[in-house]
């Protein structure tokens, strides 16, 4: 460990290391296998990357996207680490000479697709080649149940099966206890030791409000809360990515479309703008995110209900990589329950698929309409029974709802769905419920049934969060036909006949300074002194034209905390230098003497 406390200095410049990391370098160091569980930011890579650098030969990594090797490898060039990836984005000729390269020993790290590691061609190439470790990243792709399922990954277990004498390490940011059970067995990792640091992102806010309409609310958080700063937008479809790309700009902000349907080129364009440029809204479906190893993306918004609280995890732990304050946002409403339990019900899969696919978004669902602390409910939620303390960092903390005995308004709301023929959504249902007399209702001669008018107590918006609880509950369901009428379900008999009362959450009006806290960053950047300010901008300058000029993005060149930290510290000589964190040997040698000549002034 005194050669991993001196790489760890030397290479990254980090004095010490966090958590769990030294006991899994000493394990997989010593050859042992193991399955690390460690949020986003937490440090994962280098639990295989210093035990690469110890041990004799190559580590292979297994990764699933072009964009992480390439950052990744990148990002240890920089450190002075001797590594390469494998993947459809280099010639042929590239191709062989790393090839040629992995025979001659010239690397520690070689990152490579799954797809290409199981070609015969290549596992030929390994059988030939010193062998250090095996890291498999993003192992939650080989869980059929989970959110990025990758085919490829189930057959992974070939590693084991040629390479015996090889340890091999599964690392991933988000598994429940069913994916874990799955990655161990589908991967042969039985008896290899179980790693699980907190999944706690302190850093993050994370906030649901009630969605009326989501653009606007998407552009008055962004400019209350993250102008000019670097986020990501998700949405569920390709044509709401579009849409809300072109509005975001037309509205002024700096924002990229990402879809599957986009070409190559242009998707690969995007993603380097957003990776080497500052302040881009990136908009995007599900297919952006893994592997973006950016560190200043400042928020995550969802404008559609993710499939499950894995996704939702994931996805949200995009933001505040650097440990700085960030947000996860999500505007959630009626129509997006609706459209995920008709997606699932409507699938092809098996019944067993849709039962666990039904209790993942159920599980989300109770998340979206909890009453207390999210934080606690999304860390019991992964096993962490221990966080009970409320964060005071969330929206439900921050502004806590009011809960209230609403089974009078749900007998109302399903005996109006049922009075209806069930054939109907819920705008119908509120003016049936609030008697109003529109063209419709009267077509239908709704406004003569029992349940006409017997909801004039309540506002349009509180009948709407009540067919949104109802539909989360599972008291209400959608059609599988798509025409988005709700049908009464078995469960809601007993609400109806009074054996069973429902409480529901009434979320208060947002308090009107809150939007102010800019997601808590009374970071120590807000309050520079001029002198420190200037500083702070020429550093950043300095390193967009580093960045430029070695090709990659500025945060491989230093991270904000860096930046920050020679701020704080002014270091006037190179031993002060290395004292910095993110200052190893090589950034010293690379850029000391630019540095020292800006601090200096």
């Amino acid at each position: 460990m005194l050669r991993a406390l001196a790489l760890l200095k030397d290479v990254f410049g980090y004095p010490a290391f966090r958590g769990q990391q030294a006991e899994i370098i000493a394990h997989v160091a010593g050859g042992g296998d193991c399955l690390v569980l460690m949020p986003t930011g937490g440090g994962k890579s280098l639990c295989y990357q210093i035990p690469a650098l110890l041990r004799d030969g190559i580590a292979v990594v297994v990764s699933p996207l072009i964009a992480l090797m390439q950052n990744q490898v990148a990002a240890l060039h920089e450190a002075g680490v001797r590594a390469a990836f494998l993947n459809s984005s280099l010639s042929q000729m590239e191709t062989a000479a790393v090839e040629r390269g992995m025979l001659a020993g010239a690397y520690d790290l070689v990152y490579v697709a799954p797809e290409r590691l199981l070609t015969p061609r290549f596992l030929d190439l390994l059988a030939s080649t010193p062998l250090s470790l095996f890291a498999i990243d993003e192992a939650h792709c080989l869980s059929q149940w989970g959110h990025d399922f990758r085919p490829e990954y189930i057959q992974l277990s070939i590693l084991h099966e040629r390479f015996p004498g090889v340890p091999r390490l599964a690392l991933t940011a988000t598994a429940d206890s069913v994916t874990r059970r799955e990655i161990v067995e589908r991967l042969g990792l039985n008896g290899a030791r179980i790693f699980i640091s907190s999944f706690d992102r302190p850093n993050i806010r994370y906030q649901i409000v009630d969605k009326v309409n989501g653009k606007v609310q998407l552009l008055a958080f962004i400019h209350a809360e993250h102008d000019g700063d670097a986020g990501i937008v998700y949405c569920l479809s390709r044509k709401k990515v579009e849409e809300t790309t072109v509005w975001l700009v037309e509205k002024g902000i700096r924002a990229l479309a990402y879809h599957a349907g986009m070409s190559t080129e242009d998707r690969s364009c995007n993603q380097e703008k957003f990776l080497r440029e500052e302040g881009i809204v990136m908009v995007a479906t599900i297919a952006f995110g893994m592997g973006i190893d950016k560190p200043d993306v400042r928020f995550v918004a969802h404008l559609d209900l993710p499939k499950s609280v894995e996704g939702y995890y994931q996805e949200t732990g995009r933001a505040g990589r650097d440990g700085q304050a960030a947000n996860a946002w999500m505007a959630y409403g009626l129509g997006d329950v609706v459209q995920q339990r008709r997606m699932i019900e409507g699938s092809e899969a098996d019944a067993q698929f849709k039962r666990i696919a039904s209790a993942k978004l159920d599980a989300l669902l109770a998340l979206c309409e909890a009453t207390t602390c999210r934080r606690v409910r999304l860390l019991e939620y992964f096993g962490e029974t221990t966080a009970s303390i409320a964060c005071g960092n969330c929206d439900v903390c921050l502004n806590p709802p009011q809960v209230w005995d609403g089974t009078v308004a749900a007998q109302k709301a399903l005996s109006c769905a049922f009075r209806t023929g069930q054939r109907f959504g819920a705008g119908h249902l509120i003016d049936v419920l609030r008697g109003n007399d529109t063209a419709r209702v009267g077509q239908w001669g709704h406004d003569k049934i029992s349940t006409f008018g017997i909801g004039k107590e309540l506002e349009d918006k509180a009948w709407r969060a009540i067919f949104r609880q109802l539909a989360a509950l599972g008291l209400l369901t959608a059609d599988s036909e798509g025409h988005g009428s709700l049908r009464l379900t078995a469960a809601s008999r007993a609400v109806l006949n009074g054996s069973q009362t429902v409480s529901l959450r009434l979320q208060p009006e947002r308090k009107k300074n809150t939007a102010k806290t800019k997601a808590a960053r009374e970071d120590k950047l807000a309050t520079l002194d001029p002198a420190s300010g200037a500083l702070w901008t020429h550093l950043r300058t300095w390193r967009i034209d580093m960045a430029k000029k070695h090709g990659v993005p500025a945060y491989v060149v230093f991270h904000d905390a860096t930046l920050a930290e020679l701020v704080r510290l002014r270091p006037q000589t190179e031993n002060e230098l290395r004292q910095v964190p993110g200052m190893g040997a090589r950034k010293l040698e690379s850029y000391g003497n630019d540095l020292l000549k800006i601090l200096r002034i």
